[in-house]
């Protein structure tokens, strides 16, 4: 990919990014979708071949996400990222725990997270044994969940989590069934405030909104490319866990709902007004 000497990720100042104004082509404008896509594949394809040959390490991996940012860019669509101080000061490893929305922030997190402190994901079976881009997910040490048996991925978790936050290497959880835009609190659930509690590390709420690349109809994880939207990354100050973890669950949560109440995201009890 060429990537080896690139930047690793995006100019921070005082823990903050914002994409500077596009200069899109036409053809861009008009196809943004068209231009992304070629543009990823072809990322994608490059990236698979090196984690196939042993060559995927932190390095590439944070240099890969951020061309994959600067694609989204090139096509018009906005980039705001706020907080990174909060885990960036932080002595060692945390658990991050986020709203799920879009294939987006798969390919977007590892290059605002990775070259500040070393990360791994909680990620679906299915994206592991994708034929190209399983190469990429099984290179990175993801904890592997299935997503149909909660008492399986909660120890998948726990164990796998453990391990890695032994090693000094943070986890992103999404704890939602399944990618939506609709943020609905009712189904977010707390095995990262588990892992976290076990693992006496602190969390670190991860709200976004990343509609901009939207879920397919046919194809989940490729949808439209919508510049229009801007897309939001916001970390909130580390929490350590105390008890049962409930009132540490509810911070996280109150946290997405409320910057994405600002941002004009959906979130289930206001669903109506935000549409």
């Amino acid at each position: 990919m060429g990537t080896r000497m690139a930047p690793l990720a995006p100019d921070f100042v005082d823990g903050a990014y914002c994409s500077a104004p596009a200069r899109c082509s036409l053809f861009a404008r008009l196809f943004p979708g068209i231009v992304f896509y070629t543009r990823f594949g072809g990322r994608v394809f490059a990236s698979s071949n090196d984690a196939r040959l042993g060559r995927y390490d932190d390095r590439e991996w944070s240099a890969s996400s951020l061309l994959v940012l600067r694609s989204l860019e090139r096509v018009g669509v906005r980039i705001e990222i706020t907080g990174t101080q909060n885990f960036s000061r932080i002595e060692g490893p945390c658990v991050f725990i986020g709203n799920h929305m879009s294939t987006l922030e798969a390919f977007v997190l590892p290059t605002i997270i990775q070259p500040l402190k070393p990360v791994a994901f909680v990620v679906k079976k299915s994206l592991v044994e994708y034929p190209v881009f399983g190469h990429l997910m099984r290179a990175r040490s993801p904890i592997v969940v299935g997503r149909t048996n909660p008492r399986e991925d909660l120890k998948a978790v726990l164990e796998g989590g453990l391990q890695r936050l032994q090693a000094g290497i943070s986890i992103v959880v999404f704890p939602q069934r399944t990618r939506s835009p609709l943020f609905d609190p009712a189904a977010f659930n707390s095995i990262g405030i588990k892992l976290a509690k076990r693992a006496q590390v602190p969390v670190v709420p991860l709200a976004l909104k990343t509609d901009a690349w939207e879920n397919g109809a046919r194809i989940k994880d490729f949808g439209r490319i919508v510049p229009s939207r801007t897309v939001h990354f916001a970390f909130g100050e580390p929490l350590l866990v105390h008890g049962s973890g409930a009132a540490e669950h509810q911070r996280v949560v109150e946290f997405i709902r409320g910057n994405l109440v600002a941002w004009g995201g959906k979130v289930a009890e206001d669903t109506a007004a935000a549409e």
